[in-house]
């Protein structure tokens, strides 16, 4: 731990809260939420900023309330607030932020001795703001923390400055302002930040675009081989999108998780208004890999795209509906490498990826609720779900679970298969194998040892990479023709 600046004098500590305080910003994160909330007002926007970014941000924050108890706090700044107060020092407030904004940050720290922030069609940034710090203490009567351009001006008048997770552009622009106290860093966003911002992870889902092609034996196929693998670019990059829209809707309920606060978004370590221009970025993407496909897979993938919308906006929060939703996510995945190929998608296919996929949703939502009882909470964050619903979706999760199973088993015996497979009684023995690995999958979860994203646990679990090779085994050895 870094020592606490010592000042000369028992000076005022005022500090910056947008970036500086908190590793965030309160403007974007309440445009944010007026787009989940109200959308419909996203045309007053422009409207509100042709009279002053003050009247911008006072009419946004009229209409939506942020949790303050969620937000990512500096818990160095804290620290150094803390401090000032120990030693008898007035701790300020000076924020652009909106007064009442202000204020609950200040009813969940109670640190500070007075808010001066945005008001009365002020915009209590930069000049003005350095106006006022001098018009309360004087010139070189305050030091204070700040992190931007934007406090170059208030550094100017203040007796020292904090810099706080500041380009070194801007600790050398703060040096030739005032006497530099202190510096403390954060971590700049790296391309493993936004790797893991867009979920490239989650990219293992769209290899089931390829299933159609497997299921039709025509991995030989190089223009289908090549249109799936279009279908795949395609398909990640539209989910990067929504995962980053997902993110950027859920800051408040993912900040309250265990494991989702600690997303480059929730926890800070990207900003906003990044995620704000990726999300279009990646969708224009999308669109451009879409060209070069039919149109039925573009038609697909814009009804994939308003599905997973439907279900970031408001789905997601509605019981049973958003595992519903979440099976037909996968599935269309499968329907999507059939429109990329032109190779039409069988019942059996269909219907085993629905059952399968449902239960594998039900499995998320278990795991997170396990979570949620251990952590002595009622309910799920964000979402319609209740401790005491764990054991309905226990058996709805395990029953459609040995549903899927049960559909490949009939599909084995069918005589549809003849023809692909001559040996198909050799497919018998992948049933208890898949009977296996759907019994581990939920006995783990049960157990609270399940990752709360089935997907990330299968692709990490060494005995699902068995069963997955073992099974395709069998498939080829039940294909040949001997």
């Amino acid at each position: 731990m870094s020592a606490l600046p010592q000042p000369s004098v028992a000076l005022p500590l005022c500090v910056d809260c947008d970036g500086t305080l908190i590793k965030t910003d309160l403007l974007h994160e309440s445009v944010l939420l007026l787009l989940k909330t109200q959308p419909w007002l996203l045309a007053l926007l422009p409207v509100w900023l042709l009279r002053g970014k003050a009247h911008l941000k006072e009419q946004i924050a009229a209409r939506v309330t942020l949790d303050a108890a969620t937000l990512p706090y500096d818990e160095r700044v804290l620290e150094r607030i803390r401090a000032a107060r120990a030693a008898g020092r007035e701790t300020v407030l000076a924020t652009a932020s909106t007064l009442s904004q202000a204020q609950s940050v200040q009813a969940q720290l109670g640190l500070f001795d007075r808010i001066e922030a945005t008001q009365n069609g002020v915009n209590l940034s930069g000049e003005r703001k350095a106006e006022r710090l001098t018009a309360l203490y004087g010139v070189r009567g305050f030091e204070y923390a700040g992190n931007d351009t934007a406090d170059l001006p208030v550094w100017r008048q203040s007796a020292g400055a904090i810099v706080v997770g500041a380009s070194r552009s801007i600790v050398k622009a703060a040096a030739r302002q005032a006497p530099v106290l202190e510096t403390l860093t954060r971590a700049r966003p790296t391309l493993a930040l936004y790797v893991k911002a867009i979920r490239a992870h989650q990219w293992l889902k769209n290899l089931l675009v390829f299933v159609p092609l497997l299921a039709a034996h025509r991995v030989g196929d190089q223009a289908a081989l090549l249109a799936s693998a279009l279908a795949f670019l395609a398909f990640g990059l539209c989910a990067s999108a929504v995962y980053v829209v997902n993110d950027l809707f859920d800051l408040a309920s993912d900040r309250q998780h265990v494991r989702k606060r600690r997303r480059p978004f929730a926890s800070g370590a990207l900003p906003v208004a990044h995620g704000i221009a990726l999300a279009p970025l990646l969708l224009l993407a999308a669109g451009l890999v879409c060209s070069l496909l039919p149109a039925a897979f573009s038609l697909t993938l814009a009804l994939y795209f308003l599905l997973t919308s439907a279900y970031t906006f408001s789905l997601k929060n509605r019981v049973v509906v958003d595992v519903v939703v979440l099976a037909l996510l996968y599935t269309s995945r499968l329907i999507a490498g059939s429109a990329a190929t032109g190779i039409l998608p069988s019942f059996w296919l269909l219907a085993f990826s629905v059952f399968l996929f449902f239960s594998l949703a039900i499995v998320k939502r278990y795991a997170e609720l396990l979570v949620a009882l251990k952590a002595e909470n009622d309910s799920l964050p964000g979402r319609g779900y209740r401790v005491t619903d764990m054991p309905v979706l226990l058996s709805l999760g395990v029953g459609c679970g040995n549903l899927a199973i049960l559909v490949l088993a009939l599909y084995i015996h069918s005589p549809d298969i003849v023809g692909q497979y001559p040996n198909r009684n050799v497919l018998w023995l992948g049933v208890p194998l898949a009977l296996y690995w759907m019994s581990r999958v939920w006995m783990k979860t049960h157990r609270g040892e399940m990752h709360d994203d089935p997907v990330v646990f299968a692709a990490r679990d060494w005995q699902s990479w068995l069963v997955i090779a073992v099974v395709a085994a069998l498939a080829a050895v039940a294909g040949r023709t001997w």
